[in-house]
C-alpha cells in the first residue's frame, strides 16, 4: 500500500523499500500473516505516535471500579455487627461498592448457613441503600457478597456521610 492508502500490487521486498525511501518514508509490515504479507509505506514515527495517543484515550475512557471490603466472622457480636453495618452504609453512601466477605474458621465450615443468614440480613437492612449485585457463593473458607450504591451521591470516600446523617434527621451538626 502507498503512503495515501491506495494499493501498489504485489512487489518484491527491493523495489518496495526503494519507493519507501525515495519518499523519504518507512516500509512498514501491517499483516505479516496474510498471503503475501501486507506491507505499507508510511512515517513510522508518526505511526506510533498515533498509536499511544490512541491508547491513552482508551486509559482515559476505562472506568475502574473501587470496592470497600467489610470482613465479618459468622458468630459476631450484635454491636460489632451494627458497627460494621454502619460503615457499609457510609461506603454505600459515599457511592462504592461494598464486598463483604464472612470469614470461616475449623468447624464453622459445617455451618454455612450462618455466613449466608448473616449476608442475607445485611442486604435486607441495607435495602435502601444499596442492591446486592452477586449473591452470597462460597469461595474457599469465605463467604462473598458484593453490593453496588443504589443512587450515587458522591466520592468523597465517606467523610461527609455522616453529615448529612444529622442534617436529614434534623440534628445540628
Amino acid at each position: 500500500m502507498g503512503p495515501d492508502g491506495n494499493q501498489v500490487g504485489i512487489k518484491p521486498i527491493e523495489e518496495a523499500l526503494a519507493m519507501a525511501e525515495e519518499l523519504d518514508l518507512d516500509l512498514v509490515e501491517v499483516a505479516p500473516q496474510a498471503q503475501p504479507p501486507v506491507c505499507k509505506i508510511m512515517d513510522y514515527g508518526k505511526y506510533r505516535y498515533e498509536q499511544t495517543v490512541k491508547m491513552k484515550e482508551a486509559r482515559k475512557k476505562q472506568s475502574v471500579v473501587t470496592y470497600k471490603e467489610m470482613k465479618l466472622r459468622p458468630k459476631i457480636d450484635r454491636h460489632d455487627y451494627e458497627i460494621k453495618k454502619k460503615h457499609i452504609e457510609r461506603f454505600l453512601k459515599s457511592g462504592y461498592k461494598v464486598k463483604v466477605t464472612i470469614m470461616f474458621r475449623g468447624r464453622e465450615m459445617s455451618h454455612t448457613e450462618l455466613g449466608r443468614n448473616l449476608l442475607q440480613q445485611i442486604a435486607e437492612e441495607l435495602a435502601d441503600l444499596g442492591t446486592v449485585e452477586t449473591m452470597p457463593k462460597l469461595d474457599g473458607r469465605n463467604m462473598q457478597m458484593i453490593m453496588a450504591p443504589v443512587a450515587v451521591v458522591k466520592k468523597d470516600g465517606g467523610k461527609n456521610a455522616k453529615d448529612e446523617d444529622a442534617q436529614g434527621s434534623g440534628q445540628e451538626v
